[in-house]
């Protein structure tokens, strides 16, 4: 009976390291929070199997800079960021969409393939500055508008979710 409580536990074990074993493990942040990353993802840092991220972490992973014009600022400011595409492979990314959401809870659902398809990244600064609240930061999604005229169009405004907390991807 002892040999057969004792094969078990070891089956137990073995199962539940396997199972633990699948989803690989990325630094935890060392400076403040900015981006939690929930859903169908392999790459994590938390219990909960989610991806946290400080700026530092985001910078890591590659800057992208675009200029674009948008309809709510002045001029073609120039933004630094990660390609969400790149975001998204680093973290195993394997949904269609995605859901972005930001601090007052507005939620946008963003197919996958327009970052196959465009240089869209999220932004954390903005002509050389960090993104403060107060500026739609820290993070903000930003279309490359000035360079697909596609991407002009007013009904893809509503995918400029800024002041991003959280991506979902489903």
């Amino acid at each position: 009976m002892r040999k057969v409580l004792l094969s078990i536990a070891l089956l137990a074990a073995a199962v539940f390291s396997w199972a633990g074993a699948s989803a690989e493990t990325l630094p935890s942040p060392r400076g403040k929070s900015i981006l939690e990353i929930t859903g169908r993802i392999s790459v994590v840092n938390t219990p909960e199997k989610t991806a946290i991220f400080d700026h530092e972490m985001l910078e890591r992973i590659g800057v992208t800079k675009v200029q674009t014009s948008t309809p709510w600022t002045d001029g073609r400011p120039t933004f630094e960021g990660v390609l969400m595409r790149d975001l998204l492979k680093h973290v195993g990314a394997t949904g269609d969409n995605v859901t972005v959401i930001a601090l007052n809870d507005y939620k946008a659902t963003l197919p996958v393939s327009d970052f196959e398809k465009y240089p869209v990244i999220i932004a954390h600064k903005m002509d050389g500055k960090l993104l403060k609240i107060r500026d739609k930061g820290p993070l903000w999604i930003i279309y490359p508008q000035d360079q697909f005229e596609e991407l002009r169009d007013k009904s893809v405004n509503r995918k400029w979710v800024w002041q991003i907390k959280e991506i979902h991807v489903e």
